[in-house]
């Protein structure tokens, strides 16, 4: 139990050795999975729902804890320092897949088109149709409906998908400013229209993935263009369904009446990583789609 006084010291919990079955099951499962194992579905199905047990539980035990006033000051820059590392681990990961696409599209491409020193002197070398533009395809028929593909291009579903996720980043901090305002009824609509706002998103990507797929012969085997922009935008999507859950479990504790002026940073660690998905989606919109 933490005091005014006394550093927090955390009891006893099972979930973190749960959390590791599950992780642990799920990778055994997806490895059996890519070696055509007949078990792995079955392990990764197991370890999916054991994580999903140890989420609910984990996060209902420090929600628990946090309502009964468990939680000192200390605890509450523990928790904002785990969270600003957490979203810096994740700048980390974008930036990792933002220097692949920067390498190939503006390095490595035109040196292998004898651009610049050092380049090849004779494309031959690699194929004899080459060409150093972008988007490339790679060499010969890789991927694609015969070899070929269309780009993706940003106005369309990109532009509209922009406009959800800054529209929704004005909601969510319209949503803040109710909560500091004790206003609840402004935090909980500021709320649902961010959710419905992130989870709009997901359901237009998921349409442009299908066009992608079956109209314009790109997926994620068409070459460095189609593994670049899928990894990309695949990513972006996956932390985009995570920060809205993350924003509808916020929204459902507060309408049990979760949350003030001056205790909430379970609704800020939402929003910042909701704002940081936000930042992202504009780097990918400028750089995969538009440029």
């Amino acid at each position: 139990m933490a005091t005014k006084d006394a550093y927090y010291v955390p009891h006893t919990a099972k979930w973190p050795i749960v959390g590791s079955i599950g992780l642990t099951t799920l990778l055994a499962g997806f490895a059996n999975h890519l070696n055509g194992s007949s078990i792995g579905s079955t392990l990764m199905i197991i370890g999916a729902i054991v994580l999903v047990v140890m989420l609910f539980g984990w996060f209902g035990t420090v929600v628990a804890e946090s309502e009964s006033g468990t939680y000192n000051h200390q605890v509450d820059i523990s928790f904002r320092m785990g969270m600003i590392w957490f979203i810096f681990s994740e700048v980390m990961f974008f930036s990792a897949f933002f220097g692949a696409l920067y390498y190939a599209r503006v390095l490595s491409v035109p040196w292998l088109g004898s651009e610049g020193t050092g380049g090849f002197a004779e494309t031959k070398l690699i194929w004899d149709s080459f060409t150093a533009v972008w988007p490339t395809n790679g060499p010969g028929a890789v991927g694609g409906i015969d070899g070929h593909f269309e780009p993706m291009g940003a106005w369309g579903v990109p532009a509209i998908n922009t406009l959800i996720l800054l529209t929704s980043g004005g909601t969510v901090t319209w949503a803040h400013w109710g909560l500091l305002a004790n206003n609840r009824q402004q935090l909980i609509k500021g709320l649902i229209a961010t959710v419905a706002l992130g989870f709009s998103f997901v359901l237009f990507q998921g349409y442009e993935y299908h066009e992608a797929y079956t109209e314009m012969g790109l997926t994620l085997g068409t070459g460095i263009y189609g593994s670049t922009f899928f990894m990309l935008t695949g990513f972006h999507g996956l932390h985009v369904t995570i920060g809205a859950i993350m924003l509808t479990v916020t929204l459902f504790r507060s309408l049990k009446g979760h949350f003030n002026a001056e205790h909430h940073f379970a609704f800020e660690a939402a929003a910042w990583y909701w704002h940081f998905v936000d930042v992202v989606w504009l780097g990918l919109f400028i750089f995969v789609y538009w440029l």
